[in-house]
Parts: structure tokens; C-alpha cells; sequence
């Protein structure tokens, strides 16, 4: 598709083939034509005397030597020119070869905004890496070459984009793992497969399953557009069924059937659709009060918007730049009795400045959300369980950007809100020796522990210090040191809860940890073996000093 030129762009020289090498840098390919009328002259001069020595000799090495000393006068003339400023040029055309499968126009709007504006011949590499990372991204390639040519020799100061695309030759790709939490004390098998690029269109079709031998179980199957006709913005839609075991830290078990889809997904905005079926169960049969409200159907119906800003250096390892986070979430969006209303807010700010020695750097980050019931009567309602903040987890709060979750040194949902699980008395004629033993030293029967319920407002916050080890085997490899010190809180506010809320208690009912420890930072996750010194804690919360292990991925 042609790109329309300015036929009067004056005497400005044509330009001479730059190649694209797939690394998101076009670099020049043949020079002889980027110099002008001069530089033809040349070019003419030096095949004479290639001819010549043929002639003459017949000797091939006549050539080999002659050649080489001609391009590089030619490169290093074309690099002095550019490097002197501006060389006016406009596109003419942009020729796709080599796909077979993928439609032409999904190339082009991949491309074609970015080699449009372009005016000059610096303005024009740029462009040729930028359209080279999109058209990589959409994954379906195998490989990617653009190659900057001169344009015809009737409109001057034009060239023409070649486009190579080399498609995967096996568009089925899958792959199987085995994955340990040790901050939960589980493994998982998850395993996944994607069908790439089947009607041309940049569509990927995916399937992925997960079992946990904690009894977590997920599949699920999406398909994927980049663009589709006019659609300029991505299309998704996934249909999920998850199992969840819950029984460990609050008593229920939830199994969940949703469809969503994504309705915009930019490089800063994603707005997406949830439907989702939820079923709450307690098979145990001593969930709290605050459970058993809540067990049974219901129904999500919301539209969830994230504005995601990250200009720091690094996912695993940020030295310098800033992040932020915002996530908009509104649920009941439905006439049905039973789908659940609520307002989900929540933000996250990073940053990170180097130190200027070592390799230090400070990061630190705030991160708060709150969640409200709307609606009638929603001064009395409750907001969904699944739907709270939990706090805790050995995930790194460097790493991940995903609000007020992260608190190291205290266990997955080990603080917050909590509630007494039911009692259940002893059955009459009961075997002596297990009634004994669920009764404490003054007789009464033991606490069958608390359920941990979540909150409505939570509030986490972090400081970390990362620095290169003095051993360059540590240094060459990434592996470095940090210290790091946190702190969060959350709390309820439904159930006529907001009541006895004040910021002073809320501030002195912080819990916190300091530690140091050493990451292993790989291509896709960060490994942390950590001590953690608790600072401050409560009476039901399950925190504990200690070595501890992370995994997190960005």
C-alpha cells in the first residue's frame, strides 16, 4: 500500500537501503545509493575498474578488494550526512512480502501510522524499529526483516519500505510445568496450548489448565484479536472455570464460571467486561457468622478499567523512573436480585532513584484501595467476600504492581479483619478420650480458630535498598543484596463497621517487618531468600521471624 510522498520534496538525494535485523534497529544494507548524483558517480567509477580488472586478470580478488574499500568510503560518507542533521525524505510506498496467511491489512495498520509522519531519514529508522516491535508482538511471526530501499527515480528525496515476514511454520505451540508457592506450601501442574494466527487475521487461540495438590483448579480458553476491519484496538474474550479451596484460611470453598471480555486494551488503558458465576460452599461446616452469610449463588456482572503508567528501568531490578497503577471496578451492573453491587478503587506509586555507588538504588512505594457496597439499603449491606482486600504472602512488593497486598514476613491472608468459627459441642456419648481433647486446662472447649474475612480499606507501604555484592561472580550474574522495611494495614467498614473507624487507630494498628536478603533475578521471575524480622503484630495474626523464600514475576 503506498503512502503518499511529497513529489516536491526539492533535489534532496535518494536514499540508500537500511535493513531492519530484527532488533528493533535499522542499520544500512547497501549505501551506494544514499549519496547522490556524486555518489552514483562513484558507484560507476568503481564497477568500471571491477570490470576492467576482470578483464585483465581475470582474477576474482581484484573484486573482493576493490568492493569492501567502496562501500565503506560510501557508508562512512552516508554516516557523516546524517550525522550532519536532517536528510529530507518521505515514504512511497510500503512492500509486504513473504505472508502467505496473515492479511495485509493487519500488517499495514500495524505499520502504516508510524512510517507516515515520518519526514526525514532519522525520522524513518526510528520508524522501522517501532514497526518492527509491533509486528514482532503480535507473536505470530518467526521472524521480522524491514529493509529501506530508494523509491523511484522520478520522485527524488522517496523511498520504499520492504517489509519481509517469515511465519511460524508450526502455528500449535505449547508448554507444561510444575510449580512450587512456598509461601503457601503448594505446588501446581499447569500446562497450556495456543493455535496462532489459524483465519490470518493475528487471532490466538489458547487453552491452559491448572491443578493444585492444594485443591486449586483452574481451565480456561480465550481467543485473541490484535485488530479486526475498522477495530483499531484489540479484541479478547475468555471463558474461565476456577475451583478455589479456602478452607484453610476462612472456611469456604468457591468455585467460580465467568466470560469476559476485553472491550479496549492500549499500551496505558484496558477496559474489560466480567460475567461471572460464584458458588460459596462450607463442606467443614464451622465457618464463622461472617461466612455463612455469604455462602451460596451469586452473580458479577462488572467493568473493571486499569490505567497502568511504568517507566522505571526494570521489572526485577528498577534503579531509577516511577510506576502507577489505578483500577476502577464496578459491580451490579444488572436488574438481578442477586448480582453483587459494589465500588472497587485501588492505586499503586512506585519509585526508584540510584545511589550513584554499587549499583544502590532506593525503591519505595504506596499502595491503597477501598471497596463499598452501593445500592438500596447499602448503609446495612456487606461487600462480597472474593471481592475484599487480603493482605500478606511472600510476594515482593518491589516486583509486583498490584496494590495493597504485599506485606513480607506474614503469611498468605495472615492479618486483618477475623472471625470466631463455629463451635460445635461434643455429641452426646461421645468417645471421652476426643472430647478431652478439644477441651483446654480449665475444661472449656478449645477455639476452633478464626476465619479471616478480609477488609474494605487496606493501606500498605515499603522502603527497599538494593545493592551489587562485593563478589564479581554475584555481580556479573545480577545476583545482589537488599534490606527492606514494610508496613500495611486494613480494616472493615461495612456492617455499620465505618462507624468506629479513626485514622489515629487506624495508624497505630500498622503492622510491620524489616529484613535483608540476597535476589536471584532470572529472565522471568525474581527469586528472594529473605530473613524477616517481625516489627509489629496482633494477637490473631500469623506473622513469624525467620528465613523465608519468594518467587515473584513482574
Amino acid at each position: 500500500m503506498a503512502i503518499p510522498s511529497d513529489s516536491e520534496g526539492g533535489t534532496n538525494p535518494k536514499p540508500g537501503g537500511v535493513k531492519d535485523k530484527g532488533d528493533g534497529k535499522a542499520v544500512p544494507e547497501d549505501t551506494t545509493n544514499g549519496l547522490g548524483r556524486e555518489g552514483e558517480e562513484d558507484e560507476d567509477e568503481d564497477e568500471d575498474e571491477i570490470e576492467e580488472d576482470e578483464e585483465e586478470d581475470g582474477d576474482e580478488e581484484a573484486e573482493e578488494n576493490v568492493t569492501p574499500s567502496s562501500e565503506r568510503k560510501n557508508l562512512d560518507r552516508l554516516l557523516r550526512r546524517l550525522s550532519g542533521g536532517p536528510v529530507r525524505l518521505r515514504v512511497h510506498d510500503v512492500i509486504i512480502r513473504g505472508n502467505t496467511k496473515t492479511k495485509d491489512a493487519l500488517i499495514e495498520s500495524e505499520v502504516l501510522d508510524a512510517f507516515r509522519t515520518a519526514s526525514s531519514m532519522q525520522e524513518l529508522l526510528q520508524a522501522a524499529g517501532l514497526a518492527n516491535t509491533r509486528l514482532r508482538q503480535l507473536d505470530i511471526f518467526y521472524s521480522v526483516n524491514i529493509t529501506l530501499d530508494s523509491g523511484p527515480s522520478e520522485l527524488p528525496g522517496t523511498a520504499n519500505v520492504v517489509i519481509d515476514i517469515v511465519e511460524a511454520k508450526n502455528p500449535l505451540t505449547g508448554d507444561f510445568g510444575v510449580y512450587s508457592k512456598p509461601e503457601a506450601r503448594s505446588w501446581s501442574l499447569e500446562g497450556s496450548l495456543k493455535l496462532k494466527n489459524l483465519f490470518g487475521y493475528g487471532d490466538i487461540l489458547d487453552a491452559s489448565g491448572a491443578y493444585g495438590f492444594d485443591q486449586t483448579s483452574e481451565i480456561s480458553a480465550g481467543v485473541s484479536l490484535p485488530r479486526f476491519k475498522a477495530i483499531s484496538t484489540p479484541l479478547m474474550a475468555r471463558v474461565s472455570l476456577l475451583s478455589h479451596d479456602w478452607l484453610k484460611f476462612s472456611s469456604y470453598k468457591e468455585r467460580l464460571l465467568g466470560l469476559s471480555f476485553g472491550l479496549i486494551s492500549t499500551r496505558n488503558h484496558d477496559l474489560t467486561y466480567n460475567l461471572t458465576w460464584r458458588n460459596l460452599s462450607d463442606p467443614s461446616r464451622v465457618s464463622s457468622k461472617s461466612i455463612r452469610r455469604q455462602l451460596g449463588h451469586s452473580l458479577l456482572s462488572s467493568v473493571k478499567y486499569t490505567f497502568r503508567v511504568d517507566h522505571r528501568d526494570s521489572h526485577l531490578r528498577p534503579t531509577r523512573g516511577f510506576a502507577f497503577l489505578s483500577t476502577s471496578q464496578v459491580g451490579g451492573l444488572g436488574p438481578d436480585s442477586r448480582i453483587l453491587r459494589f465500588i472497587r478503587q485501588e492505586f499503586d506509586l512506585r519509585g526508584a532513584f540510584p545511589l550513584g555507588f554499587y549499583h544502590a538504588a532506593v525503591n519505595f512505594g504506596v499502595a491503597a484501595g477501598a471497596i463499598l457496597p452501593w445500592g438500596s439499603g447499602f448503609m446495612n449491606s456487606t461487600t462480597p467476600l472474593s471481592e475484599r482486600f487480603y493482605m500478606g504472602g511472600q510476594s515482593s512488593p518491589v516486583c509486583n504492581l498490584g496494590g495493597p497486598t504485599s506485606l513480607l514476613g506474614f503469611k498468605l491472608r495472615g492479618l486483618g479483619p477475623s472471625d470466631l468459627r463455629r463451635v460445635i459441642p461434643p455429641k452426646r456419648g461421645e468417645d471421652e478420650a476426643t472430647t478431652s481433647s478439644e477441651r483446654d486446662a480449665s475444661g472449656s472447649i478449645t477455639s476452633p480458630g478464626r476465619d479471616v474475612t478480609g477488609g474494605d480499606f487496606a493501606v500498605t507501604a515499603f522502603a527497599d535498598l538494593s545493592f551489587d555484592l562485593p563478589l564479581k561472580v554475584f555481580r556479573e550474574s545480577g545476583v545482589h543484596g537488599h534490606v527492606f522495611i514494610n508496613a500495611g494495614n486494613l480494616v472493615k467498614l461495612t456492617d455499620d463497621e465505618f462507624k468506629n473507624f479513626s485514622v489515629k487507630r487506624f495508624l497505630e494498628m500498622f503492622r510491620s517487618s524489616a529484613g535483608f536478603g540476597i535476589i536471584f533475578p532470572t529472565r522471568f521471575f525474581r527469586m528472594e531468600i529473605n530473613y524477616c524480622y517481625i516489627l509489629k503484630q496482633f494477637q490473631h495474626d500469623h506473622g513469624k521471624t525467620g528465613i523465608q523464600f519468594s518467587f515473584s514475576t513482574p
